[in-house]
């Protein structure tokens, strides 16, 4: 697809100022901070008739949220580039799932989604004011200012991302004040640095006790290579949550626990069954086609204790980390409300900075 004609002084595709993971926030005072928001990074490109959506990688993301667009031509200016992230707000928070299905090529498929389940942009940065001046040379206190003093002009569907100069309010977020994943800490006094790191990102590290419902062997067959987790619903259901990937030495072990398992003939898997019984580990995915996807099942006696930095509608939004194992623990007690559920309620916060 290309892109449309825009005469803009940033036009598509522009690399996006991005963040580097670290394990808390940076000290000092000159730093804004603001919630990590999980969603579809998107800038905006406004000229006169023309808009544009462009992703995080740079390809067109228009197609797949109409209703945006739409929002986009409303903006009561004609000139306009805003970089922020893309949500689907949901019951107590916004649904990465309900993004995921966006990404599809029927056209009808998405006009009905982008109806029933419309999506949000929310605003973290301006990067071509409505005069149509370059604002990335400028520092971040006044390209804040600028995105601050356009909010009140702003469509229901684009909203601004809080923000706050106050460690108080990051650490809060941190501990999930507002449902996110974490925080991003972005220096004051710097430009907009296109394509660079710039900024720090911090990710809500929890635990979770989980049990291993099946494994997945690696590229070459042999050990486990990832665990397979799973979390008893009301039911008594074991329902699929996540995965998580093991180290070389980590395989060892588990082979001699998880193998004997995997058997039918075994004493555990007569007694308890095998694997999921509830939600079990899908096929191929579009974003893993490298990657098999074939697992074994065994008997769910095997209990471990995990780290993860985000979970959303009942499942862990990226791979855990293994921490140990928990014998001491009884699978029966490894249940759904374990999972933090807490949603992301400033999604639907009013235009305040």
């Amino acid at each position: 697809m290309e892109w449309p004609p825009l005469e803009l002084p940033i036009r598509p595709p522009y690399p996006p100022m991005e963040a580097k993971l670290a394990d808390g926030l940076p000290a000092g005072e000159a730093w804004q901070f603001e919630p990590k928001w999980d969603g579809f990074r998107c800038l905006l490109f406004r000229d006169r008739a023309q808009v544009a959506l462009q992703s995080k990688a740079g390809q067109p993301l228009g197609r797949y949220f109409p209703e945006l667009v739409e929002a986009a031509r409303a903006l009561p200016f004609d000139r306009v580039v805003l970089d922020g992230e893309i949500l689907i707000p949901s019951e107590g928070g916004s649904s990465f799932n309900a993004l995921l299905q966006r990404i599809h090529p029927a056209e009808s498929r998405i006009r009905r989604l982008a109806a029933e389940t419309p999506a949000r942009l929310v605003l973290f940065d301006v990067l071509v004011d409505p005069a149509g001046r370059d604002l990335t040379g400028r520092p971040l206190e006044e390209r804040r200012a600028a995105l601050e003093a356009i909010a009140p002009r702003l469509p229901t569907s684009l909203v601004l991302s809080p923000a706050s100069r106050v460690r108080a309010d990051a650490e809060a977020w941190l501990r999930g004040a507002l449902g996110t994943d974490g925080v991003v800490a972005k220096p004051l006094g710097h430009p907009y640095r296109s394509g660079e790191r710039d900024m720090v990102k911090v990710k809500r590290e929890e635990t979770l006790d989980a049990v291993v419902g099946g494994f997945r062997r690696g590229k070459d067959g042999g050990a486990p290579a990832s665990l397979l987790l799973g979390l008893f619903d009301d039911g008594g259901l074991l329902q699929y949550v996540g995965h998580s990937t093991l180290g070389r030495r980590e395989r060892a072990v588990f082979a001699q626990l998880l193998e004997p398992l995997a058997e039918p003939e075994g004493d555990a898997a007569r007694r308890t069954g095998l694997g999921f019984t509830g939600d079990a580990p899908g096929g191929p995915s579009r974003w893993a086609r490298d990657r098999s996807t074939e697992w074994i099942p065994v008997a769910p006696v095997v209990v471990v204790e995990v780290a993860y930095r985000h979970a959303s509608e009942g499942r862990l939004r990226h791979g855990a980390r293994l921490v140990r194992l928990r014998p001491d623990k009884a699978p029966a007690q490894c249940t759904l409300d374990a999972l933090d559920r807490r949603g992301g309620e400033a999604v639907a916060a009013p235009h305040a900075p």
